[in-house]
Parts: C-alpha cells; structure tokens; sequence
C-alpha cells in the first residue's frame, strides 16, 4: 500500500511546526514535502537585531533539512494549485517548473507588506519581513552616516541622519529602538560634523505606541524611545514620499533618505487565485484548520482565517504566536485524517503575555500578566526568544555577550541592493536578482531590476527605484520586470559608488503590524 504524500506550502512559523510536529506523528508512514523558496526558518523576532548589527544574518536562521527529519525539502514557489486534480504547480530557485502531488495539502504560505495607496511610498520605502530587507537596512543606513560625517554641507548631513520609521507594532518600535542605538554608537566613534546626532522617527495613525498591548507596557516602551532620542509621533503618518524626504499628514516636510515600512502584512496573494471562500484575503477554515469543502486541505498561519473559539465571531490577528500553536493542531489533525493519530482537535489559545525588546538592557514585558520593564524585562524578554527558538540557542547567546563586551562592527557589506528588495514582492524572504524573472509582481508598477539598476547608476542624487507595490494580493502595484522606474524602498546611498536609493513610508492600518511571535508562548518552548 503507497505512503499518503502531504504537502505543506511555506515554512513561517505555522509550516515549520507542522512539518517538524507532522514527522514526528507519520514516523515514516507517509512522504512529506515542504515547499519553500529558502532552505531555512527564519525567526522573525530577532531581525531588528540583524539590522542593528547585534546578530549575525544566520543566527535567526534555522536550517530545514538538518532538523526536519523524513521531510523532503522542494525549493520554489507555488504558483497554482489544481485543487480538484490535487496538484500543485511552483517554480523553483533557476525558474524550473515543477508539479507536486498530494492527498493532503496544508497552506502555510504567510504573509507579506501591507502597502496603502499613498503617493510615492511604492518608489521610495522599504519593508522590513526578510532577512535581505534587514541586511539591506543595515548597510543603507551604516552607509547614510558615513556619508553624513564626510559632507559639508548641513543640510545633507541632517538628511542622510534622519530615519522615518513607519507604523508602531512590534517591528516598528523595535526597529527604532535598535536602530537609535546603533546610529549613536556609530557617531560616538566617528563624531558628525557640528555636533549632529542621528534623528529617528516613529509614526502612526495610532493613539499610542504599541497599540496592541497593554496600556502599561506601551506608556513603558513610549517612555523608553523618547529618553533614548526617538521622535515618536503618533495620530501621525506620512501624506506623501519623494526622494528628497516625505510630507507628514500634518503637513510638516521631513528631508531624509531612509523610509522604513513596517505598516502591517498581507496574507500571501496565492489564497485569492484558488476561488475558495475569503475573509479579508485570508481562506477561511473551520476550528479544526480545514477548509470547508475541501476535506483534504488544510490551512493556518497569516494566510487562514481561523475562528477565534476565545472570542466567538471573530478570528485570530496575524501573529507568528498564534502561527506556532496552529501549526502544531494542523499536523495533529492531518495525522488523524489519515489515521495516523487521535481525534481531531479544534484549535483553541490562551495568551501568556507579551515581549517587546527595546535594545540594551530596556525592553517591555507582561509574562502571566506580570508587566515588567527595565532589567527584569530585558531578562524575561531574551530568555523567551531562546526557549523558543527551534534552533541557533548557543549561538544568539554568544552573539549577545559579545555584543556587551565589544563595540559593533559597523560597516558595509554591499550584498543586497535597493533594487532586489522591492516593497512590493510577494517572496520578501528571496532577494531580486538582477536580470531575474520577478516572479508574482502585481501587473501595472512598470518597475524592475532592470529598471532600478539603471536609476541607481543614474546621478548621484537618484535613488533606487523599483517594484514597490504592494507583496500582497488586493494591491495596486507591481510587476513583472520591464522597463521603466523601478520603485525602492528606503531612500538611501544604495551602490557602493555612493549613489543613492529611495524608500517610501506609509502611515498604519489596523492590522497587526507584523507577523512576529511576541507573545509568551509555551507550546513554543516544548518544541525546542
């Protein structure tokens, strides 16, 4: 009798825990293939410290064949699933194309930017969901204070020094707050001319920072930017971006060449093409993560709408907390369909707090509902990222006593360009090559590789302009490459000649501002 093949479609948080929970059950009764266009889970909680300098790129990687066992790795992906002859179509890394088949299909392709339809922020901001993006954010802003500190002229200097960093979630606030840190140590070592210090900026259309936590952690982590010099500005986003600087809402103008995007996310654009039912571009499941109708597929993570059993009515946010647990419920009821466990269980969630780490000692914590700030919280905060790291455990640790002990090493590594991280793609965790196919762009961006290189060796004001619509379905923006401005990111010296890239920003949405695993999650930690 042949093995059952289950396929499962991306390795975020939710189909890296069903595979890992899935080999575990089959035991080698049936051929599991995972279907991603990378070769390792990225723990998305830490990449602000990618950014800044404090972790090394592959730290917040865990390979997946070397703790996926009787799982096979398939690179690519999907482009189109033929539920009715259960096949799913991908493209894989040199633009091959490929068929798998299944008898049960677990859609866990995650999420991507959320853009809003603001004037200039596909051509000149850049998202912050991959590890390129981080990569690029880091030398782009290394980059704008070596730049600021060899100008005479003042205004530039404060230009290339100011950082506008769009939405205050999770990753935004993170992100300033790592990022303020590590402009300043910068400075300290290669001072600015006139005495300048780097300038962040946090906005969103928020009341308050943190809008999704505790009111006592978020005045915490409110009081934490501003004693650490961040402009934090809320009921307050940007009107427009240029590649000079952007216009707040309020109708201040802010020159600067960094836009930093961390607005929100989207579910993956590949639920819409499958004409199944949808809530809000996420494929709606019953409790038992099963669409109805389709008995063999199952789906969880930021692309399934799954009720909220605590909340009756609604569904669970687009956090990478809620992706691990159901992850784990998928495999289960998967291995039960097919006879391989128990009963099949409805997923259900109890929140165990929240962690927010502000860089340094500061962070913001409630674990139990206990808030906690200051050394307790710093303590509490990367205690739990170690626990529930599937991987890398001794590794970050070493990463962050080096870090105590020794300054950061700030300098340019010149791997990801403007051009290959557009805001708009729907794989932010793959870097655009030049010259490459730009696969599930959003038609009508009239934007490229192509493009953006030509606009990045094309002046030494100008900066990288490429796709940067939306990653995500129900976006305006984005396209196959070919000719024309190609919109990027964050406005930035992009190329190692010193010629610059632009980014956009945008203000917020009422999204969650990023699929990140912040919530104080057991069943993490027991399946280290």
């Amino acid at each position: 009798m042949s093995r059952p093949r289950i396929v499962i479609v991306g390795a975020g948080f939710a189909g890296y825990r069903t595979a890992r929970t899935l080999s575990r059950l089959a035991r080698g009764r049936a051929h599991i293939t995972l279907l991603n266009p990378t070769d390792y889970f990225l723990y998305l909680p830490l990449l602000p410290q990618v950014a800044a300098g404090i972790l090394e790129p592959r730290r917040v990687t865990v390979s997946l064949s070397d703790t996926l066992r009787d799982v096979r790795l398939v690179l690519g992906q999907a482009d189109r699933i033929d539920l009715d002859g259960r096949t799913l179509h991908y493209t894989g890394p040199e633009d091959e194309e490929g068929t798998l088949a299944y008898d049960r299909l677990v859609l866990t392709a995650g999420s991507v930017n959320k853009l809003l339809p603001i004037p200039g922020v596909a051509e000149h901001a850049h998202g912050f969901r991959g590890l390129p993006e981080a990569l690029y954010l880091r030398d782009h802003v290394t980059r704008q204070v070596e730049l600021a500190a060899a100008t005479d002229d003042p205004e530039t200097c404060a230009a290339r020094c100011t950082f506008v960093v769009v939405g205050a979630g999770y990753t935004g606030t993170e992100v300033a707050a790592h990022g303020q840190m590590f402009t300043d140590a910068q400075v300290r070592r290669h001072p600015l001319r006139r005495g300048m210090r780097p300038r962040w900026m946090l906005l969103d259309v928020a009341p308050r920072v943190l809008p999704e936590m505790d009111e006592k952690l978020s005045a915490t982590a409110d009081r934490v930017l501003r004693q650490r010099g961040v402009d934090v500005r809320m009921g307050t986003s940007v009107q427009e971006a240029t590649h000079d600087g952007v216009v707040l809402t309020d109708g201040e103008s802010v020159a600067t060449r960094t836009l930093v995007w961390c607005v929100g996310v989207r579910p993956d654009p590949l639920v819409e093409s499958l004409g199944l039912p949808t809530e809000r571009g996420r494929l709606l499941v019953d409790p038992h993560l099963q669409v109805p109708g389709r008995p063999e597929v199952f789906s969880c993570g930021d692309v399934a709408a799954v009720p909220d059993l605590e909340k009756p009515g609604g569904y669970t946010p687009m956090t990478a907390q809620h992706a691990w647990r159901q992850g784990r419920v998928a495999a289960e009821n998967v291995a039960a369909s097919l006879g391989s466990g128990g009963q099949r269980k409805a997923y259900r969630h109890r929140d165990l707090g929240f962690v927010v780490d502000l860089g340094g000692a500061k962070a913001a914590a409630n674990p139990l509902g206990v808030p906690l700030s200051g050394v307790p919280a710093g303590a509490v905060t990367r205690g739990y990222h170690l626990a529930a790291m599937p991987g890398n455990r001794v590794r970050v640790a070493a990463d962050w006593l080096l870090d105590a002990v020794l300054p950061r090493q700030a300098v340019q590594l010149g791997l990801v360009r403007s051009w290959s991280v557009p805001l708009d793609t729907s794989s932010p965790e793959v870097a655009r090559v030049a010259g490459g196919p730009g696969r599930r762009q959003q038609a009508g961006t009239g934007s490229g590789p192509g493009a953006a290189l030509a606009s990045d060796t094309d002046g030494d004001d100008r900066r990288d302009t490429r796709p940067g619509g939306e990653p995500a379905k129900n976006q305006p923006g984005g396209g196959p490459p070919g000719p024309g401005p190609a919109p990027g990111p964050v406005k930035r010296t992009d190329a190692p000649d010193g010629k610059r890239t632009p980014d956009p920003d945008d203000p917020r949405t009422g999204a969650p501002d990023d699929p990140r695993t912040d919530d104080l999650d057991d069943s993490a930690k027991g399946d280290s």
